[in-house]
């Protein structure tokens, strides 16, 4: 496996940029920027695995997986056994993995409890420390294609020494997964931290990258920084950084994945995908992400939650909507089945619920990435970026519009 930058930077894109990311053997190459599906040991939350191949392909082809749900059952010796967790779900051709300890869900990193010897996680058996031995055993184990070293994630409101503390672990960490790599052929991506100290986010990237990664996880984070920080802090980690390697952040959503973008960032995890099924919301903004926000909202806004990129499913003016989640979707919900169907399900309880509705909002999120892409091939991510938000922005300031639909 390799990545490749296709498409650099320029003008009317800011740092945004296009590349490709070649499977080992053959096969189509997944362009970035791109989605890494979650998945929980190996598959995603509720696709089951004959209708993972019914999302756009090979868009749909990254997969996330953290060694932490291994901890228990299946153990790592198993999926050693059986060669590996591509060989365990059972899914071939051009799917690439992801092993990287935090999933933003479940897994999630326990900073009072790190210590010099590896860093601590939440995860759904118990709280665990996992040092970088162990850690590469677990790895090893999956035999993913790429994977991520340790780092000490720490939140915005640490003090600066925390903060210090935090780069050295992970700079070690790294340089300890570095001597324990047993297969050469997996891409490491080096883990780089500092929290919302911009001194130290710098001092983070420049030393992980002297060292020989692949590219780089940039981590810590939805844990508490400002939306006015984050410009800064991503500008300190991209102005150090190598144009030529891949890039990964976690713990973005919409819109921040535009924000990264327009750092420079070419993979983000799809939390935000999870979150929306569980709570009942099916995405239905225009998938050029500019026009027609004041239509959406007469018709599609007036249910609890909405606010004109999703609407609330479970609420009761859906009982009887005999149309699609949104006109002409190629997905196969939207193929198949109704609003007042899945509203029904979801108001039953029913497990197919949560089905349908990551079906429809993977297949609506990795369009919208598509779109992202077009845009900048054509150089006008700024515009696509700007448009984007002020759709957004009008919703919010016409609130009278959200009433009057209800009416």
């Amino acid at each position: 496996m390799r990545f490749e930058v296709v498409v650099k930077a320029a003008c009317g894109n800011g740092r945004a940029r296009i590349g490709h990311i070649y499977p080992v053997i053959g096969g189509v190459p997944t362009e970035t920027p791109a989605l890494i599906l979650t998945t929980r040991k190996g598959l995603p939350t509720f696709i089951s695995p004959d209708l993972l191949s019914t999302l756009p392909s090979p868009d749909s082809c990254l997969l996330h997986v953290s060694p932490m749900h291994f901890l228990e059952i299946p153990s790592t010796t198993t999926v050693a056994r059986i060669g590996g967790v591509r060989r365990m779900v059972g899914l071939q051709g051009n799917y690439l993995f992801f092993a990287s300890p935090r999933d933003s869900i479940e897994c999630l990193p326990s900073s009072e409890s790190s210590n010099k010897f590896g860093p601590s996680f939440e995860t759904p058996c118990g709280r665990h420390l996992v040092k970088p031995a162990k850690y590469v055993e677990m790895v090893s184990a999956l035999n993913p294609d790429v994977w991520v070293s340790l780092a000490d994630e720490v939140p915005a409101w640490v003090l600066a020494k925390r903060n210090r503390t935090s780069v050295y672990r992970t700079v070690k960490w790294l340089d300890e997964c570095i001597a324990l790599n047993p297969k050469n052929e997996m891409m490491l991506l080096g883990a780089i931290v500092g929290g919302s100290s911009i001194e130290e986010r710098k001092r983070c990237a420049k030393e992980v990258s002297l060292r020989n990664v692949s590219g780089f996880w940039i981590g810590g984070f939805g844990y508490g920084e400002g939306i006015e920080e984050r410009p800064a802090l991503l500008d300190a980690i991209m102005e150090n950084l190598p144009d030529d390697k891949m890039r990964q952040i976690s713990g973005f959503e919409l819109p921040e994945i535009l924000e990264g973008i327009a750092s420079g960032i070419d993979l983000f995890d799809s939390k935000y995908i999870y979150h929306l099924t569980v709570g009942g919301f099916a995405l239905v903004f225009p998938l050029n992400g500019v026009n027609e926000y004041e239509d959406e909202v007469d018709s599609q806004t007036c249910d609890f939650g909405s606010d004109g990129t999703k609407i609330n499913l479970r609420a009761t003016i859906y009982r009887k909507d005999t149309s699609s989640i949104v006109d002409n979707c190629e997905c196969y919900t939207c193929q198949n089945h109704t609003r007042a169907y899945i509203n029904h399900l979801i108001n039953t309880h029913e497990m197919l619920a949560q089905i349908l509705l990551e079906i429809h909002n993977t297949h609506h999120y990795l369009g919208f990435f598509c779109s992202i892409r077009d845009a900048i091939k054509r150089g006008e991510f700024n515009i696509f970026y700007k448009k984007f938000l002020q759709g957004r922005r009008n919703l919010f300031s016409t609130p009278m519009q959200f009433s009057a639909a209800c009416n």
